[in-house]
């Protein structure tokens, strides 16, 4: 069912390139490209396998589960580069979805009895058909929240984006089975360790199809794909199970357990966080890569997707907390119960029914489902992170996620703390736009003034 095309691979044998990187470390002259080397026990069998990183392969994948991505090749792993089809600008993932696809991934992947199967094809409908009866009040009342809190935005942009933000937050209702593409950078450890756990039906076809077209160029490196015992088992994507009743959620959480000290926080300027990121080649600022915030957050599962983007922000396990994320604009319309209604069914009839296993539970989760796990990270990392989130054309959710953050670190440290200088929308910083002609319409003057104002688009 997952589609897998190789778009980019090494130009030299990945025998000789791990042989040749090898050799740089073990003589004291040059090495030659094309010279021999027993790669296998020299090196793979003995640990030695950052000589297997310097080949990268590309792959677009089509036809993936946004949950087999979320819930599967960014849950964990931090080795690899990723450009994933977005839930905001790419309309035509919910608009006409493809049920009998959705159909074909579960029978190709998943043993479910018929009145299982049926069972689950008809929550799937009742997820979408919520999402799209709603979906042109839910846009213009996008466009009426952004002519309220955006007076600078023009009629195109507020054109363009009311149908945007609509679906963006619509998608709550929506199972995160829907496919999704992307495109996906790896090495060539990253990609034999993730074969070697893959831990449900989708991703070990998906490591099976990339290790097959590594392997058609490069037969020889077979020893580097083999299954675990891991592998032949349903493993723990979620660390503990639903507490006793579902609820509605209509803000993220965060609250911080441990913090460094945040005086050692060196400020960089808006010219080291953009438009490239300088703080972790700069050595000027490699004290901030010792002091560590540590929080804990509850967001969506859409919103994990897009906090996963960080990768190096380090995360815990997640749990599902039971609740349902309720954004502002399927709040307005007043969707409250039929978000208990598709949270209920999918808890009693999916997550906790014995006869559907984990990663499939995981993967018909609402957009919506509520997750709580924590993170650390270094100073360094959280202004990278703070210089994206708290910007206006973010996502809403993970705007409001990043501002408690902000708002937490000043009530612990005082109004001087000096980490608050980057826990600021870009514009507030800089007296100006930094998004071109996305500028989002937002009073940059007011942003000033009050850099974490509240907002529902």
């Amino acid at each position: 069912m997952i589609k897998v095309s190789l778009i980019s691979k090494p130009s030299i044998a990945a025998e000789e390139l791990v042989t040749f990187g090898a050799h740089s470390c073990y003589q004291g002259e040059a090495p030659k490209l094309g010279a021999k080397m027993d790669i296998k026990n020299r090196l793979f069998n003995v640990g030695h396998q950052t000589t297997f990183q310097h080949g990268h392969y590309t792959f677009f994948i089509e036809g993936i589960a946004v949950g087999d991505v979320t819930l599967g090749l960014h849950l964990a792993s931090v080795f690899y580069n990723s450009g994933q089809r977005s839930g905001r600008f790419c309309a035509a993932m919910f608009k006409n979805p493809n049920f009998d696809e959705m159909a074909q991934y579960l029978n190709a992947y998943y043993s479910l009895n018929p009145c299982l199967f049926e069972q689950v094809m008809d929550y799937l409908h009742f997820g979408y058909d919520t999402y799209n009866r709603h979906l042109a009040e839910a846009e213009a009342k996008a466009k009426n929240f952004l002519e309220l809190e955006r007076p600078y935005a023009s009629k195109e942009y507020i054109q363009e984006n009311a149908p945007k933000m609509a679906q963006e937050q619509m998608r709550v209702f929506i199972p995160v089975i829907f496919p999704t593409a992307l495109t996906y950078t790896v090495n060539l450890s990253a990609l034999a360790a993730l074969y070697h756990v893959a831990w449900s039906p989708p991703l070990k076809d998906l490591t099976q199809k990339m290790a097959d077209s590594v392997l058609k160029d490069n037969p020889q490196l077979q020893f580097i794909f083999y299954r675990s015992d891991k592998a032949n088992k349903d493993l723990p994507i979620v660390r503990e199970v639903l507490v006793p009743v579902c609820g509605i959620a209509i803000k993220p959480r965060a609250d911080i357990i441990s913090s460094g000290n945040p005086n050692w926080f060196r400020i960089p300027d808006r010219f080291d966080l953009g438009p490239i990121d300088l703080l972790p080649f700069d050595p000027g600022f490699m004290d901030n890569n010792v002091e560590e915030l540590k929080t804990e957050i509850e967001i969506s599962l859409a919103t994990m997707g897009q906090d996963q983007r960080h990768r190096t922000v380090r995360r815990s396990q997640p749990i599902f907390t039971g609740d349902f994320y309720l954004a502002p604009i399927p709040k307005a319309l007043s969707l409250a119960e039929q978000a208990l209604v598709l949270m209920r069914r999918w808890r009693k009839d999916i997550f906790e029914n014995s006869d559907i296993p984990l990663s499939l539970a995981c993967s018909l989760a609402p957009y919506g489902a509520m997750v709580r796990y924590r993170k650390s990270a270094s100073y360094n990392a959280l202004a990278h992170e703070f210089s994206k989130r708290l910007c206006w054309s973010a996502q809403e959710e993970i705007y409001h996620a990043s501002m408690q953050v902000a708002q937490r670190i000043a009530r612990k440290f005082g109004p001087d703390c000096p980490f608050l200088a980057v826990m600021k929308p870009p514009c507030a910083m800089s007296g100006s736009c930094a998004e071109g002609k996305r500028y989002c319409g937002r009073d940059i003057r007011e942003a000033g003034k009050n850099p974490l104002e509240e907002r529902r688009v």
